[in-house]
C-alpha cells in the first residue's frame, strides 16, 4: 500500500488503464478531424465519435442522437439552462413559455452561478431549501411551481454530501405540469442506475472525469421526444453537434469517454457493492472509536462512494493538516479571500458553523481497497483524538457543560 491514499473520488477519478489503452492510437495514428469527411482519416475519427456517443447514450438510457458533446458538465449546464431560456423564454424565439426557474440551495456552483446570471437577464429563480439531510422533496417543487415556470434544475447525487434526490418522482411532476426538467447527473452517472426516460428527465449533464475518463469532455442529454426539447446554442461557429455546440471535437478524449461509460455500464452492480461496502466499513470503523461523529447526508439515499462526516470539537482544516501527507480527502470548509466560510451545502442544510467547519468528505472509488480504508480510518481516529486532547471545548463537553449556554468573555 502506497501513501498518500486517494479518497477524493468526487473531485475527480484517475483515467482507467483500459480507457487509456483505447485512447492512445487516437493521439498519433488516428488523428483525423471528425468533421473531415473526404478521406479515411476523417472517416476513422467520425466512426470513433459515433461509437463514443453510442456508449454514452447506453449508459443513461438515451439514443445517440440525444447526446451533445461538451467540454464537461459546466458547459453542459450553461447550454441547457441558458439555451432553454433563450429558446422558450424570449419573444424573438416564438411563444413565451416562461422565465421562472426552480432550483435548490445545495446545487453545484455551476448551476447556482448560471442561475444568478439568468437573474440578471430577467429570469426569476426560486431557490429551494432542502431538509436536514440535503434532500429536496416533490412537495417542495410542486409548491414552488407557477404558471410561468420554465425549468426545474436539480442535482441527482450531491457532490459534497452524496444525498440522492427523488429524481424520477420530481420528473413525473414536471412532465405533468409541462415544465422542463434539468438534472445535474455529474456524480450519479456511472455510479447508480440512470435511465433518462424512466426517470422523466429532459436535460442532463455528465462529465467523463467523474467516471474514470479524461478531463475536459462531457455531454448533455437533450430529449428528442415527448417532449422534443430545443435549445439555442451558446457557442457559434461551424454548426457542430447538430448546431448545438460548435467546435472541433476532441476525438481522443471522446474515445476515452465512451469506453469509460461502457465499463461503468457493464460493471455497475459490482462497483455499487464495492463502493457501498467500503463506505460503510469506513464509517463503522470511525464510529467504533470516536464519539460526536455526525453524518452529513441522507443515510437511506446516499451515493455509494460518498461519505461526509463532521467531527465535533475538531476544526476541519486542522484535521486536514494532520493527515494530508497520507490521505487525500476534502474539507467541507472553503477558504475565501477574507475568511473561512462553511460549505454552502452544509449551511443550506442547517448544519451549524462549528460542525460545518469540522466536516470531511471521503470519496471511495473503483481502486480503493479494504486495506486503504482501514488505514484511513485509523489515521482519522488518531488525529481526531490528538486534536480533541488539545481542545478545551471537548473537555468541557465531556464534563457535561452545555456549551451553547456559556457566556464567552469579549476581547
Amino acid at each position: 500500500m502506497k501513501t498518500p491514499i486517494y479518497l477524493d473520488y468526487q473531485a475527480t477519478t484517475p483515467v482507467d488503464a483500459r480507457v487509456l489503452e483505447v485512447m492512445l492510437p487516437y493521439f498519433t495514428e488516428h488523428f483525423g478531424n471528425a468533421a473531415s469527411r473526404n478521406h479515411p482519416f476523417g472517416w476513422k475519427a467520425e466512426e470513433a465519435v459515433d461509437t463514443a456517443r453510442d456508449e454514452v447514450a447506453k449508459l443513461i438510457g438515451a439514443s445517440a442522437k440525444e447526446v451533445v458533446f461538451t467540454s464537461g458538465s459546466t458547459e453542459a449546464i450553461n447550454l441547457a439552462l441558458k439555451g432553454a431560456v433563450e429558446m422558450y423564454g424570449a419573444s424573438d424565439h416564438g411563444k413565451i413559455k416562461g422565465r421562472h426557474i426552480i432550483t435548490s440551495l445545495v446545487e453545484h456552483k455551476a448551476v447556482l452561478d448560471t442561475c444568478k446570471h439568468l437573474e440578471t437577464r430577467g429570469c426569476e429563480v426560486t431557490y429551494l431549501t432542502p431538509d436536514s439531510t440535503g434532500r429536496v422533496s416533490v412537495e417542495q417543487v410542486a409548491e414552488a411551481m407557477r404558471e410561468d415556470t420554465l425549468v426545474v434544475a436539480l442535482i441527482w447525487g450531491n457532490n459534497e454530501i452524496g444525498t440522492i434526490n427523488p429524481i424520477r418522482e420530481i420528473g413525473a411532476l414536471c412532465h405533468e405540469k409541462n415544465v422542463l426538467f434539468f438534472v445535474d447527473g455529474t456524480q450519479a452517472c456511472g455510479k447508480i442506475p440512470v435511465d433518462v426516460y424512466e426517470d422523466n428527465i429532459d436535460l442532463m449533464c455528465l462529465s467523463a472525469h467523474k467516471l474514470y475518463g479524461p478531463k475536459g469532455v462531457g455531454a448533455l442529454f437533450v430529449r428528442r421526444r415527448k417532449p422534443r426539447v430545443r435549445l439555442v446554442s451558446q457557442i457559434d461557429g461551424g454548426g457542430h453537434e447538430r448546431g448545438m455546440r460548435s467546435g472541433t471535437l476532441n476525438v481522443t478524449s471522446l474515445v476515452g469517454f465512451g469506453e469509460a461509460c461502457r465499463l461503468c455500464r457493464v460493471n455497475l452492480t459490482e462497483e455499487i457493492a464495492h463502493a457501498t461496502g467500503l463506505r460503510d466499513r469506513l464509517e463503522a470503523r470511525i464510529r467504533a472509536s470516536l464519539d460526536e461523529v455526525h453524518l452529513n447526508g441522507n443515510a437511506e439515499h446516499l451515493l455509494p462512494g460518498c461519505l461526509n462526516l463532521s467531527f465535533a470539537y475538531v476544526e476541519g482544516e486542522s484535521l486536514l493538516m494532520g493527515i494530508n501527507n497520507e490521505l487525500a480527502v476534502s474539507s467541507g470548509s472553503a477558504c475565501t479571500s477574507a475568511s473561512l466560510e462553511p460549505s454552502h451545502v452544509l449551511r443550506a442544510m442547517g448544519v451549524g458553523d462549528e460542525l460545518a467547519h469540522s466536516s470531511i468528505r471521503f470519496g471511495i472509488g473503483r481502486n480503493t481497497t479494504e486495506e486503504e480504508v482501514d488505514y484511513a480510518a485509523d489515521r482519522i481516529i488518531e488525529t481526531v483524538v490528538r486534536l480533541r486532547e488539545l481542545s478545551p471545548l471537548y473537555e468541557m463537553a465531556l464534563e457535561g457543560i452545555d456549551l451553547s449556554s456559556v457566556e464567552w468573555a469579549g476581547h
